[in-house]
């Protein structure tokens, strides 16, 4: 029956790869391109997990409608040329016991998503660097919803599935991962390895904080989404 299926929705930039560092080099390199004041890592690991227009105006308030189209585009190409530089695994790596979680889930017959601020075309190239197409069966990206915190993303992956949110739990690493999956009826799991502290994961709406993906399996039975 479809109400016995359990979803697990996970982020991709801060949760599953660390990406934090190409990330800030491309945002720092399209922001000096158009002449722009570059932010600073800690700024940047602040934006990082939403829709990238919205990131970029996000950094800075005052740029105007082709500014911000020219800080985009900068980004995006310094973002590919950077990523270029060396294989998947160097360039953007799975967190430590990233795929045994991914495969752990897999086994108990969970069915597992993705819900990530990129671009499709970036997602794809991420499940296909790190050979991890096979795990999910939705993947929701900027190109299908509105920006998180906004639920279209956990929305739309209930929709595919057939799943209740009551039994779907989002697994994120920032504030509007945490915002969204509330928004959207599913539980929210926050880890504490990624772009925003935990303090802000739990005002967001966290209702567990994990510190390894070994604590995952226990998070999720303790709010009602384990197998």
């Amino acid at each position: 029956m479809a109400d016995a299926l359990r979803l697990i929705l996970f982020d991709v930039d801060g949760t599953l790869i660390d990406s934090a560092g190409l990330i800030s080099a491309a945002m720092a390199e399209a922001f000096s391109a158009a002449g722009r004041r570059a932010p600073t890592p800690i700024e940047t690991r602040t934006i990082i997990g939403l829709s990238l227009p919205i990131a970029v105006a996000r950094l800075d308030p005052d740029l105007d409608p082709p500014a911000l189209d020219a800080v985009t585009a900068a980004y995006k190409a310094a973002f590919v040329r950077l990523r270029a530089t060396g294989d998947e695994a160097t360039a953007t790596p799975l967190f430590p016991g990233a795929r045994a979680a991914l495969e752990r889930g897999d086994a108990s017959g969970a069915l597992m998503g993705v819900a990530t601020g990129k671009a499709r075309r970036g997602l794809e190239h991420i499940l296909d660097g790190h050979d991890l197409r096979g795990f999910f069966v939705t993947t929701q990206t900027a190109d299908d919803a509105p920006s998180k915190p906004h639920p279209g993303m956990v929305l739309n992956a209930l929709r595919a599935t057939g799943v209740d949110g009551a039994r779907a739990a989002v697994v994120g690493d920032t504030s509007y991962d945490m915002a969204m999956a509330r928004a959207g009826g599913a539980a929210a799991i926050g880890v504490a390895w990624g772009c925003h502290h935990a303090d802000a994961l739990i005002d967001a709406g966290a209702q567990a904080i994990i510190e390894s993906f070994e604590a995952l399996d226990d998070a999720l039975e303790r709010l009602g989404v384990g197998a």
